[in-house]
């Protein structure tokens, strides 16, 4: 199996946030920057495991600031670690301000991809081999994340994650 980069699957996605796209205080609706966020994540994930990808979860949503009415918006995503069949993918979301150029992290979130085959099946998809410092440590947080996530549903005993033990010992 091929081994592939974060720096290859990496998706960006930018639009303008329309008057039918807000709220009553004319800023984004937060249903429609997760959809935006969905989109985009689902197209990395398919970059990376060229397979069909199913959204398995959304871990982690922080709606850090507003985007106002106008805003140019900016929906980076990229996968920050593989398991077996399925992919975390990171999504940062910025906010251009339209006069100077200047991007400002708005929010950010993690959501989890599963490749699937034809009928549906999971199916294995290629490591990553993080290359920065921001991808190295996104790598290294997945873990984790993904046993706080197994703990919390039931699928996994405390006892069995070794990862979150570390952080406590």
């Amino acid at each position: 199996m091929q081994v592939k980069y974060p720096s290859d699957s990496l998706t960006t996605l930018t639009d303008l946030v329309l008057p039918g796209e807000t709220n009553p205080l004319n800023n984004l609706f937060g249903g429609e920057l997760l959809a935006r966020m969905d989109r985009a994540a689902s197209i990395t994930a398919r970059r990376h495991s060229r397979r069909i990808c199913v959204t398995a979860s959304v871990n982690h949503v922080a709606f850090n600031r507003a985007i106002p009415l106008g805003s140019v918006v900016t929906v980076e995503s990229k996968v920050s670690r593989t398991f077996n069949t399925s992919m975390e993918i990171f999504i940062d979301v910025w906010i251009e301000d339209r006069e100077s150029g200047i991007k400002n992290k708005a929010n950010e979130a993690i959501y989890t991809f599963v490749a699937v085959d034809e009928t549906g099946r999971p199916i294995q998809v290629a490591p990553i081999e993080p290359q920065t410092e921001l991808e190295k440590e996104r790598y290294e947080a997945a873990l984790r994340r993904k046993q706080l996530s197994l703990v919390l549903a039931g699928k996994m005993k405390p006892s069995e994650a070794t990862e979150l033990k570390a952080l406590f010992s």
